[in-house]
């Protein structure tokens, strides 16, 4: 009679089959898995129309009043970037411009209020460099043509970590893997 020296490999190998299995349809279904449509508004214009002077570098140049939709379930934090694919001519576009950055927006927040100050951003709610350098709103100036500026809305299954003041590049790479759901609302603008 042979020792049963290798026995547990028997039992062990469905079991570890199982698990195997079971890791990769998570993986493959997270990686097919599409956001979850947000509604994101503004009183101020709707999706594909002007945003008014007042939002601008040619009016008061205060953030458009927003708001959102339900969420998706298990949101624990939102981004918010606005930003400029057209620049800096919409015929011959050569980068995106970046306008706004917000991240660890809390899920218990429901839109942002026109002109909204730093310091009356929801708690928690850290700020992102612009293409100006420096955080904060800064609205549509374009040199040329007719932009389009799309205001997009991110809900996370996390809360991310103190990132100082991301890039948009740096945030994005952050929120990688952990996007639930997101908006979008297209704003354009030409100078008169």
């Amino acid at each position: 009679m042979k020792p049963a020296r290798f026995g547990f490999l028997v039992v062990l190998r469905p079991a570890l089959l199982l698990l195997v299995a079971a890791v990769a349809w998570k993986a493959l279904v997270a990686q097919d898995a599409s956001p979850v449509a947000i509604s994101l508004t503004s009183p101020a214009f709707g999706n594909d129309g002007a945003i008014p002077d007042v939002h601008t570098c040619t009016g008061q140049d205060v953030s458009p009043p927003l708001a959102w939709g339900e969420l998706p379930a298990g949101t624990r934090s939102l981004v918010f970037i606005l930003d400029d694919p057209d620049a800096p001519d919409p015929a011959a576009p050569q980068r995106t411009w970046v306008h706004w950055v917000l991240y660890n927006i809390p899920p218990s927040a429901t839109g942002l209020p026109a002109g909204v100050a730093a310091r009356d951003l929801p708690v928690g709610t850290g700020q992102g460099l612009n293409d100006w350098k420096r955080t904060g709103y800064g609205g549509p100036c374009p040199p040329i043509g007719r932009h389009r500026y799309f205001h997009k809305l991110y809900a996370l299954d996390t809360v991310l970590p103190d990132l100082g003041t991301p890039t948009k590049a740096a945030l994005e790479k952050a929120m990688q893997g952990h996007i639930l759901g997101q908006g979008q609302l297209v704003g354009t603008y030409q100078k008169p």
